[in-house]
Order: structure tokens, then sequence, then C-alpha cells
């Protein structure tokens, strides 16, 4: 019992176990929503929300937001299919996509960390300004008649796993790795449990600031690139709206919007799980006109429980003798004390 305990403590398994009740609920009034090809198709759906939480999660974990990454996101896709379009080298769009994306998120990272801009203020601003940037530049149309080799990249399979969810694990991995085994890497949690002790004790907050932004505007971009290799076209109104799901399924797999708190591996799994109760809906065979009201009530429920849950897990008797909090500003100063 206790050994349960302790490993439902852990955020991420708490939100896979979640994940695998729901799974069995949903297979149980539907056995074909847990066949193979069904799953398969629900991890490639989820790819480009499971990048975008990774990348909006280093915004939250210095307790700022971004709401302009959904349209990052549309123009970076719409850049990218009007270059392809026009035969552009293809190693050549990737780069100025990702330029784009990392430009923007430097922009509002400036405005936020030095001219003192909320981060809800600027980000807002900037979704319109975006917005309105790639109407402009696609005159409104739907960009077709993308290159056959992009759209393939989609099904191009390595190990038996498409080209898109190797991108995304990568992303995972290595986000994954900079933030636990980097000393810059716990900078961020650092400025969002406790911004001014960060900033006493030295800590550069306005830099982790910005890069947490510019961060974020490259998944975006890297997102935006994977939309157009998965539907081949781009409409006009890409991206639009996505930047709240980001933020829920970032929330889904216990990230703070407090900042300083959770994970990148539990976003990506919050960003699955968001994919799963949304798909999850056609199986269940429920009107369309309903989804939007029960997938969002299925998630309070679910982040609401997962809450009540790990309070439970903190104050059990079991645990409580050995449960000590570690300080994140302490952990990410740590070597330079020990100088």
């Amino acid at each position: 019992m206790r050994f349960l305990t302790r490993l439902l403590k852990v955020r991420e398994l708490s939100i896979l176990s979640f994940m695998i009740v729901f799974f069995i609920f949903v297979g149980s009034i539907n056995n074909e929503f847990i066949t193979g090809d069904s799953v398969s198709l629900m991890v490639k759906s989820s790819v480009i929300l499971l990048v975008m939480a990774v990348g909006q999660s280093f915004v939250l974990f210095t307790s700022n937001i971004d709401v302009s990454i959904g349209s990052i996101m549309g123009l970076s896709a719409a850049v990218c299919g009007v270059l392809l379009t026009n035969n552009i080298n293809v190693w050549l769009v990737i780069f100025i996509v990702f330029i784009i994306g990392a430009v923007i998120g430097l922009i509002n990272g400036i405005g936020v960390s030095y001219f003192k801009i909320p981060a809800i203020i600027m980000t807002l601003g900037m979704l319109g300004i975006i917005r309105g940037i790639m109407l402009i530049y696609t005159e409104g149309m739907w960009i077709e008649e993308i290159p056959n080799f992009y759209k393939k990249l989609s099904n191009l399979k390595i190990l038996g796993i498409v080209l898109p969810v190797w991108v995304a694990i990568a992303i995972l991995i290595v986000a994954h790795i900079y933030l636990t085994r980097t000393k810059f890497g716990r900078y961020f949690y650092a400025v969002g449990d406790n911004e001014e002790g960060a900033r006493l004790v030295g800590l550069p907050v306005q830099k982790v600031k910005v890069l947490a932004f510019i961060f974020s505007g490259i998944s975006a971009s890297v997102a935006g690139l994977i939309f157009v290799m998965n539907i081949g076209f781009v409409p006009n109104q890409t991206g639009s709206g996505i930047e709240l799901q980001v933020i829920a399924a970032a929330v889904l797999g216990g990230v703070s919007l407090t900042g300083g708190l959770g994970s990148i591996v539990g976003a990506g799994l919050g960003a699955v799980f968001f994919t799963v109760i949304n798909n999850s809906l056609v199986y269940l065979k429920i009107p369309a006109y309903w989804n939007n009201a029960i997938s969002g009530l299925l998630l309070l429920l679910i982040v609401v429980g997962d809450s009540r849950l790990q309070n439970y897990l903190q104050y059990n008797p079991f645990l409580r003798k050995k449960n000590t909090k570690v300080s994140l500003l302490r952990d990410a100063i740590k070597g330079d004390v020990n100088k």
C-alpha cells in the first residue's frame, strides 16, 4: 500500500493512471477505442499539442503565460506553406520558420521582462498582431498545393513510428534533460517559485523569462511545420483557439499556472490525455455540438480529481514523517552556495 501511494505521488504516474482508467472506461463502451490503430492515430494527433505544451510549460514555470502561441503556429504554417509552394529548399524553409518563432518569442520576452508588461496583455496583443500579419501575408486565402514530398514525411516510419511522433519524442527528451540535468534549466523553476528571491541571489531572472518565451515561440513554429506536413494545406484560421487547448493540456499534466511546479513529461502526458478525451467523444457517439461542453467537463473533473488525490497523498499519515520540502530556489543555486 505504501509503495503504491509513493508511486501515485509522482504526478506523471497519477496522470497516466487516470488515462488508463479513462481508456478502460471508454473501451468498455466501444472496444474499437482501444485497438492498435485507434491508439496510434490518437498519439499522432496529439503531436502538435504536445510540442506546443512543452514550449508553453517553460513560460508557465516562470509564472507567466503565452496566449500568442496559436497565432505563431498559424503564421509559421502559412510561411512554410507559401515558401514550399514556391519551391524554396526545405531546409531553408525550416530555418526561416524557426527564426520567425524565435523572434516573436524574443519580442514577447522583452516586453514582459524589460518593459514589465503583464504577460497576458503582451501576448494577447501579439496574438492580434500576428494573426493580422498572417492574413495580410496570405491575403486571406488558403494555402494549397503543398509539395507531395513534404506531405509524405507525415507517414514516414522509422522503427515503426512515424516521423512527427519521433520529433515530439526528441523535443520532450531534450527539454526534460535540459530542465532537470542542467543548472540553468533549474532557474526556470526558481524564478517561478520565488522571483524576488531569485533576483536577490543573483539569478538572471530577465534572461530566464526571455528564454522561456523564445522556447515557446520556437515550439509553435515546430508545430506549424508539423501541421503543414500532417494536413497538406493551410487554412486562413490555422492555430486559432489552440492556445487554450495548449494551456489546458499543460495544466492537465500537472504544470501549475502560478509557476515553479510541474514537469515537461507531465505536460506531454497532458497533451496526449487531452487528445484522448476529445477523440473519445467520437467513439462514444456523442453529437458534435456536445463536444466542447463534455470535453471541458471531463477536463475539470480529471484535474480536480487529480488535485484531490495529490492532496490526500501529501497528507497521508504513512508518509507524513518522510515528507520534506526542498526549496526550488535553494536547489537552483546549490552549486553557487557550495562554492
